[in-house]
């Protein structure tokens, strides 16, 4: 898919940051990650210390992109990686309980859950978050995103991974080649999450 947006690695504080506010927004109404974090007036504040937290941990690796006109982001971490140090991971179940107070156990819960379902078997690139700014959202951004960095992996030749926490992207996906493996609710009150798998390109 051609784009007049070519992405590139997220670099320095500037784009650091950019990139976790495209996230905030994009998550802010996401089905799975509004009911882990239920308080709206505070979500947004809690959604910036996490998903600064996710990129912070997978800027380990050269696999943070974003748009040129940094408008949409995407965060994957590589065969062998994970998505936080082992400092990282203490800092989320403290930080979690530090902002949610008894609310933490289910979203601590909904991790283990997360974990529970990412395949061990088989070395893959594992697709942790997408997001496009809403402003920007129906003019393909985030799809031209996934495209080009699914042409970087099909090149290297591994899998895919990733967890659809919105059911309304799932067809999306499948558009991508990805396929569902499993689904899984995370929280009592019913969101759905779809884990999806794409094949490598010259397995």
């Amino acid at each position: 898919m051609s784009q007049s947006h070519p992405p590139h690695v997220v670099q320095g504080t500037q784009q650091t940051a950019r990139a976790v506010e495209i996230l905030v927004e994009a998550f802010h109404d996401d089905p799975t990650w509004a009911s882990a974090f239920p308080d709206e007036s505070a979500r947004r504040v809690q959604h910036r210390w996490l998903w600064g937290l996710f990129v912070s941990g997978a800027l380990r690796y050269p696999f943070v992109w974003l748009t040129d006109d940094e408008v949409a982001v995407s965060v994957w971490i590589p065969p062998g990686g994970t998505e936080l140090a082992p400092a990282q991971e203490e800092e989320l179940e403290d930080g979690l309980r530090e902002r949610l107070g008894t609310g933490a156990d289910r979203v601590l819960r909904a991790f283990e859950l997360f974990d529970e379902h990412h395949p061990r078997d088989e070395p893959h690139h594992y697709l942790s978050l997408l997001g496009t700014d809403p402003a920007h959202r129906g003019r393909g951004r985030g799809l031209s995103l996934l495209d080009d960095n699914l042409a970087a992996v099909d090149q290297i030749g591994t899998p895919c991974f990733l967890e659809a926490s919105n059911p309304a992207n799932v067809s999306l996906y499948e558009r991508y080649g990805f396929t569902v493996r499993d689904r899984f609710e995370p929280f009592s009150e019913g969101p759905v999450v779809t884990t999806m798998w794409r094949e490598a390109a010259f397995a």
